[in-house]
């Protein structure tokens, strides 16, 4: 392509790596049509990065938009702890309308666009308490947002499959309605391993991928895991299957973790960790020298399982903070696993490149040909940007920017 062709618009002094000069970035058609030095081309919009690093738009993979914000419904005496979350939402979801599941989804989705997300996946429950009010408030924030961010509804039990009748009936409602994939949550169920295979049966009948909640607590002498595994290879399920918390496998011996890792490469199966949730969550009833409950995936990274770093609660009682920044989320990671320097990339890599693969984005990264969503930052390069928690300054979803955040400034005098 000339150095002269017209785009609809050029991200001048791009940096993408810490190794590289800063490069031009040219959109045509929401999609990148060049990478390298456009001097001459012309566009009606020419931002500039400035040097700052850029990045491909977040991609989060583990979200509940229809629990959020609910703080201050909530009291402040739920507990604390993984049911007694659970029951304090079971009680309020009752109450739920379209309307106010709608709202409470749209400040969060904000949040996460001003932070740089460009997709998501969110999970919603659906069970005969809440019906498919939430499902419906969720499809209509999916094409409302669509101009800013890719959305993705897994439909799935929270409360249980088998001990609640009238739950499949409504989970297959939503897939007949647009739910893009399946989840399941096997530890709240009176029969873990047939909601596993009863989630595996729906999957193939509707050709859908599944995203199970899964053995979040800290005792390793059982676990759901190598159910999973086990169905993923048996149902010919290898790369449709993820999997959430996990956060037994931080409780394993080094020797029982390599040999977990291996399944995990083996079957197929994705694992996202969520490490404001699996924090504030686990280890509550120990008095001290408390656990921290985070599966360390970039050690299951290095060998060959996709993993990603996600955000799961926002302002409710499974976590009462949040900004739905991902980048945050991978810094908090990189903190809590003790994450050296030189494996920043690794963590970044959690909440870009390798959740869109467990996403099957194969659209996806800073490549010609692929959409124009691109997240600038307030650093000098990416790694800069995980260990300063640098703030977006510019976001662009297929070409079109959607966010713009002047840098601060010190007003010496």
């Amino acid at each position: 392509m000339s150095a002269d062709a017209v785009f609809d618009l050029i991200l001048r002094n791009a940096r993408l790596a810490a190794e590289t000069a800063p490069v031009d970035i040219g959109i045509r058609d929401g999609r990148i049509a060049a990478l390298g030095s456009l001097g001459h081309a012309s566009a009606p919009l020419m931002p500039d990065a400035t040097g700052r690093a850029v990045l491909p738009g977040f991609v989060d993979t583990h979200v509940h938009l229809d629990k959020a914000c609910l703080l201050g419904r909530c009291g402040h005496n739920h507990g604390g702890d993984l049911s007694a979350a659970i029951r304090a939402v079971s009680e309020l979801k009752r109450d739920f309308t379209e309307e106010d599941v709608y709202a409470r989804g749209a400040r969060v989705l904000e949040k996460a666009i001003v932070k740089g997300t460009t997709r998501m996946r969110t999970h919603v429950e659906i069970d005969p308490r809440i019906g498919l009010r939430s499902f419906a408030a969720i499809k209509r924030l999916k094409q409302e947002y669509a101009w800013a961010i890719d959305l993705q509804i897994c439909a799935f039990p929270q409360e249980g499959l088998t001990n609640d009748p009238g739950t499949e009936e409504l989970l297959v409602a939503a897939l007949k309605d647009g739910a893009d994939l399946l989840g399941g949550c096997p530890y709240t169920d009176s029969d873990p391993n047939e909601q596993i295979a009863r989630l595996f049966r729906l999957a193939r009948d509707f050709d859908v991928d599944l995203d199970f909640h899964l053995d979040f607590d800290l005792d390793p002498s059982w676990r759901h895991l190598d159910e999973v595994c086990r169905q993923t290879v048996a149902q010919g399920w290898q790369g449709r299957v993820a999997i959430g918390h996990v956060t037994k496998l931080s409780a394993l011996p080094p020797e029982d973790f390599a040999t977990a890792a291996k399944l995990l490469a083996h079957s197929g199966v994705a694992l996202t960790v969520l490490p404001a949730t699996d924090l504030y969550l686990t280890g509550r009833n120990i008095s001290h020298n408390i656990p921290r409950g985070l599966t360390l995936a970039h050690r299951l990274v290095q060998q060959g399982v996709t993993c990603s770093i996600a955000t799961n609660n926002v302002l409710n009682p499974f976590t009462p903070f949040g900004d739905a920044s991902l980048l945050r989320m991978a810094n908090f990671y990189a903190n809590v696993a003790q994450v050296d320097p030189g494996d920043f990339s690794s963590c970044l890599d959690m909440v870009t490149h390798l959740p869109a693969k467990l996403m099957k984005l194969s659209d996806y990264g800073i490549a010609v040909g692929h959409p124009a969503d691109l997240v600038v930052l307030d650093a000098a390069t990416p790694s800069d940007a995980l260990a300063e928690l640098a703030e977006p300054c510019m976001v662009f979803k297929a070409g079109r920017q959607t966010v713009r955040r002047e840098p601060a400034q010190i007003l010496r005098g």
